[in-house]
């Protein structure tokens, strides 16, 4: 895989309600970061990003969490939106270990406007 995220995605419409949840719960938390994952059961998971002075989380990192302690298998797809550059090598990585080949992950603003997507 690239590490380069090319432009102009193509999102499902099974994915367009990942950025809505991943939209809400970033504008519920006004944190840096929103983000959601559905896995192979088509189960849903939504978190932000925490910052804490005892805790640091992205939000990426908190739905891979969640979803591996419902004791998923994998993942279907990922949403992350945010005003950086995308997300972090360690984000990408655990996406790739755990959502297997050829896994979507849209990436987007705080809008929900998608603007990249690459692939696992």
């Amino acid at each position: 895989m690239s590490d380069a995220i090319p432009a102009a995605p193509e999102v499902s419409a099974e994915d367009h309600k990942l950025v809505t949840l991943a939209r809400a719960t970033r504008a519920r938390t006004n944190a840096a970061e929103g983000a959601a994952v559905r896995d192979l059961d088509g189960r849903t998971y939504a978190a932000a990003t925490v910052a804490l002075p005892s805790l640091a989380v992205s939000a990426l990192g908190a739905c891979i969490a969640m979803a591996v302690a419902s004791g998923a298998k994998g993942l279907e797809a990922a949403v992350l939106l945010s005003e950086g550059d995308g997300p972090a090598d360690l984000d990408l990585a655990a996406v790739r270990e755990f959502a297997g080949p050829e896994v979507p992950i849209h990436l987007g603003n705080w809008r929900g406007q998608v603007s990249a997507s690459t692939r696992t």
